[in-house]
């Protein structure tokens, strides 16, 4: 399957020191023949360097070091650069606290044979999402409430477990999403439904992290659903 595709795995990632050698090499486990972007918006935690250690044991794995906090939305799109510029077929992007089961690539790898764009989702059957008490809560009632204004057929907006087929998507690219931060995921789906490429919902697992701490503001949903307010006005 996979040495037919070439396929790169991305994530950003800042003070991941405790869980990046892990996700490195569990992505290599299910996904032997892809290869893996990392970008790091230099941590303090030397996340970098255990990185860069790892580079003289892990085939086909990437680092770019940014000098300071930048934003996850240009890290996404620096990353699709990357991506296009070297020819990849499919593009896979995750989270780098292990929140997102490394096991479950193949399962996107395979539907990315047929469809331009998967979004792993915690919220159809199958999916499940371990996170608990109001961080859960917001994230349930934030993305129905954008699918209910978005008219989106889908049922998750703001996961980063996402895969692109990036034949199919020929006349998409993640430098025309306009929308930053954390909504930055929800402002990708606009886009692509506005190419009127079809989107996947394939089932997903969220774990919550177990070690570092999360970058997401407790608030962040509502800046994502202020974002929103101003997408549709602007529709």
């Amino acid at each position: 399957m996979n040495n037919k595709k070439k396929i790169l795995v991305f994530t950003a990632c800042y003070n991941e020191k405790d869980n990046i050698e892990k996700l490195i090499f569990k992505i290599k486990e299910f996904l032997p023949d892809s290869s893996i972007l990392i970008i790091d918006d230099n941590s303090p935690d030397q996340t970098n360097e255990i990185v860069k250690k790892l580079k003289n044991k892990v085939e086909n794995l990437h680092l770019i070091i940014r000098e300071k906090k930048l934003g996850l939305d240009t890290a996404h799109k620096t990353a699709y650069e990357f991506a296009l510029k070297n020819h990849f077929d499919y593009f896979i992007t995750m989270d780098a606290d292990l929140s997102h089961d490394p096991k479950e690539l193949v399962n996107f790898v395979i539907n990315l044979e047929e469809n331009p764009f998967i979004i792993g989702s915690r919220y159809i059957s199958g999916g499940r999402c371990l996170m608990k008490g109001f961080r859960l809560i917001m994230s349930r009632v934030g993305n129905l409430v954008i699918k209910h204004f978005s008219n989106i057929k889908c049922n998750e907006f703001t996961t980063s477990y996402r895969g692109f087929n990036l034949k199919k998507l020929n006349s998409f690219h993640l430098k025309n999403v306009k929308e930053t931060g954390y909504s930055f995921f929800m402002g990708t789906l606009f886009e692509i439904n506005k190419k009127k490429f079809s989107i996947k919902e394939i089932p997903i697992t969220f774990y919550d992290r177990e070690k570092g701490i999360s970058k997401i503001p407790k608030l962040e949903i509502f800046r994502t659903l202020k974002n929103l307010l101003m997408y549709m006005v602007k529709k």
